[in-house]
Order: structure tokens, then sequence, then C-alpha cells
């Protein structure tokens, strides 16, 4: 156990202190090469620790003495950790307490085993007055760094509180079932006698599943062979209002890892022409494996989408989907460490980026095309604003109102799109605008 929570110090510190996303720090510490019930155990001990490490990092302001040295911030990573396990898991204190002193052994730091024991026996004789002081503290009552805590309260007076909720929770598991090959009750059907429950909240997304608690993918009927795939509801709506037909001209500007990409191509029974695009050669082959296991078939390109010149055909498109970069502030309870791998000084500069793909790409649409804008961002600077800044300067670009099927079931109308915020029908945080080529 020591050694597992040694790992997931490691994977916690590398995030925290190293600036990596999740799945590179994973890698880094060696967590893919535990068994499965270790891996899952690190998983969920690092999860965990995210969510709830600005509350943490509180208390242990307040336990320690002095701060830490620079070169031991990964036991500060430990004692998070330990934090989280004595106080939101039903792991046993003594175990929690001992596995943690005898990790600083595996992570080189064997002198700091009477401070981490010290450190945690205090926590737990003045648990109920440190909670209670962190419930006074913005951040660690929240769990949100204070620049997005001013933000989303700006943007959303009115939902903010229920945003950050939302955020902090774990994610559910969401599936999308292939309609080409199947029927969403057929697949249902099958579970009957799997000890896996489903449902269907969202009725208007007509390959939507919600399953009841997570489980290993191929536990799933059918998954190998490609009749589900795991996509968050929130996800689901682009295919359906990019509204692709038999024989388009399609292209996916950001496609990796290519959720949206197999989910068009599923709805046309593979009889689209679509083109998916991505400045990363690696994140590419996700999408080339996701379509190999799901047997669609899509010319994958690696490019820059800033650039079409470099790699564009000449010939328009009859659609375009823009699933910009941005915060990912609404997918947060799905990627806790995005708290700590963004900034406010980001948005700006991602702002750039997102007005700059609409405009380089518009020109690849068709008159009479449809070009659909997406992120997965909460923050009203990312969506609404970059939208009326491209279309103040474009007179050819027309936006579609989408009052029905989304808005009236799933989302928040904005100005020129919708927002789907993070926990309305259990979906992720999305925002939509549709937009129409017409003649100028």
């Amino acid at each position: 156990m020591s050694n597992t929570r040694a790992i997931a110090a490691t994977v916690i510190d590398s995030v925290i202190h190293g600036g990596r996303n999740t799945d590179a720090a994973f890698s880094a510490a060696g967590a893919d090469q535990l068994e499965a019930r270790e891996r899952a155990f690190v998983r969920a001990q690092v999860y965990g620790t995210l969510r709830t490490h600005l509350r943490n990092r509180y208390i242990l302001q307040r336990l320690l003495e002095r701060p830490l040295r620079r070169r031991d911030l990964i036991v500060e990573a430990l004692l998070s950790n330990a934090l989280f396990a004595l106080t939101d898991s039903p792991q046993p204190d003594y175990a929690v307490v001992s596995a943690s002193v005898d990790a600083t052994r595996a992570l080189g730091r064997p002198g700091m085993r009477g401070l981490v024991n010290a450190l945690l026996r205090r926590f737990l004789r003045e648990r109920d007055d440190l909670l209670a002081a962190a419930h006074h503290d913005a951040e660690a009552r929240w769990l949100h760094p204070a620049w997005l805590l001013e933000q989303l309260q700006q943007d959303w007076p009115e939902d903010w509180q229920r945003i950050v909720e939302a955020g902090n929770q774990q994610a559910p598991m969401w599936l999308r079932i292939n309609l080409a090959r199947t029927t969403r009750e057929n697949w249902l059907a099958r579970l009957s006698d799997l000890p896996i429950s489903a449902g269907v909240p969202v009725s208007q997304l007509p390959a939507a599943v919600l399953l009841d608690a997570p489980v290993a993918v191929d536990s799933l009927p059918g998954f190998s062979a490609g009749d589900c795939s795991v996509q968050d509801a929130a996800s689901q709506w682009a295919a359906l209002l990019l509204d692709v037909q038999p024989g388009m001209r399609v292209l996916d500007a950001c496609a990796a890892p290519g959720g949206k990409t197999a989910h068009i191509l599923e709805a046309v029974a593979n009889q689209a022409k679509l083109t998916a695009l991505d400045e990363s050669a690696a994140r590419l082959q996700r999408v080339e494996d996701n379509l190999q296991r799901l047997q669609l078939s899509a010319d994958v390109l690696c490019g820059d989408a800033l650039q079409p010149q470099q790699w564009w055909d000449g010939e328009p498109y009859d659609r375009i989907l823009v699933d910009a970069p941005c915060s990912a502030t609404g997918v947060l309870r799905r990627h806790p460490d995005i708290r700590y791998l963004r900034r406010a000084t980001d948005i700006e500069t991602l702002q750039r980026t997102q007005q700059a793909l609409l405009q380089a790409l518009w020109k690849l649409l068709q008159p009479g095309g449809l070009l659909l804008y997406s992120t997965c961002s909460v923050l009203r600077a990312e969506n609404d604003a970059v939208v009326a800044a491209f279309t103040a300067g474009e007179t050819t670009a027309r936006v579609l109102p989408l009052t029905a099927p989304v808005a009236a079931q799933a989302a928040v109308p904005a100005v020129h799109g919708v927002h789907v915020l993070p926990g309305q029908q259990q979906s992720d945080g999305f925002y939509y605008a549709l937009m129409e080529r017409v003649a100028g």
C-alpha cells in the first residue's frame, strides 16, 4: 500500500508542481504498469486528491510551522493525498497514516517520516476545527482557484455555485451506442445478464446511455466490436446539431481523440467524406484506433487548422466542426488537473486562437454550408464573445438559432448559441454556436 501511495504522490506532485497533465503524469510515474487493482486505486487517489488539494493545502499551511523546502514539495503531495484519504475515503485512519509514513522511504525522503506522522496525527486530533476553518476560505471551500471563481461569479451570477459543485463531483460514465450497428433498446437489453445498470435520462440524444456506475470498457457488450463508445452526453450534441447528410464533405478541424468524428460517421452509416484533422500525430493515433474499432473510414490528416493552405485540397466543405482548444472549464469533474494547469492569463491567448480558427476555416465552407463552433468551456469570453467578434467582421456568417432540441431540453440560451452547464442532466459543460455561410 505504501508503494501505491508513493506513486499517487508522485503523480499529484507532477501535476501540481510540475505542470503535467494527469495522463502524462501517470505515464511518467509508471502507474500504467501496475496491476489493474492497484492502478485503479492510484487513479482514485490521484483524482480525489486533485479535486480537494486546495482545501488540503489550506489545512497543511495551518499545520506546518514553516513551509516545506522546494526539493521536498513531493511530501506536500503525499500529505495532501493523506488528508483526502482521511477526510473523503472509507479507509481506516490508522492505515492511511501508516502507509503515508512508509511512503516517505519510497519517495526518497525517509527523514520526513517523523514530520508526516506528526502532522497527520495532529490533523486527526483537530480535524473538525481545521475543516471548519477551511470552509471560510473561498478556494478551500469551493475547490476552485480564485481567478476561476471570480470569473464564474461574473459570468454566471445565478448559477456559479451549481457549476462549481458539479465540477467537484466524480464524472459519471456516459456511452454512445453505435446506431449504425444496433439500436439503443437492443443494446440495453444485452445488459440484463450483466452486473451493469444503465438508463436514458436525455431522450433527445438517441444514442446516449448513462451507466449507474463506471465499469471497465471491456465489460461492455460489443465494445470491441464497435457497438458502443464512451462519450459524454454534452459532447453528443455536436453530431446532431451539425446535421450531416450522406455524401457530404465534412471537416472535423480539431478531431483528436475522435469521439465526435466517429459519432458524425455513425449518424450517416459511414456515408460521408470526412476529413479528421489534428496537429498532433500522437493524438491522431487515437482517432485511427477509434475508427478501426468502430469500422469507420475517414481521411485522417496531421496538420495545423490555422494553416489550411498546407493541407486543403481546394474543394469546399458542406459541414465544418470547430471543436476549439479551450480552458476546459466545463469538464473539471472529468479533468481535475485543469485547476492547476490553467491560469487567468491563458483565456486571452485561447480566445485569440479560437477567433483565428474561425477566420482561417470559414473560407473552406461552401455557400449554404454550416459551421459548428464548440468548446468545453463555460467562460463567456471563449464562447459568445468569440462568435460575436467573428460575425461582426464576417458578413457571410449568419448565426442560426438553437432553440430545439438542445436549448429547450438541456441548455441555457446564449446570445449566439447555447451553453450546456456542468451537471445539467448529469452532463459536462459545453458551448455550441451554429453558423451558416450566406451570400455576401
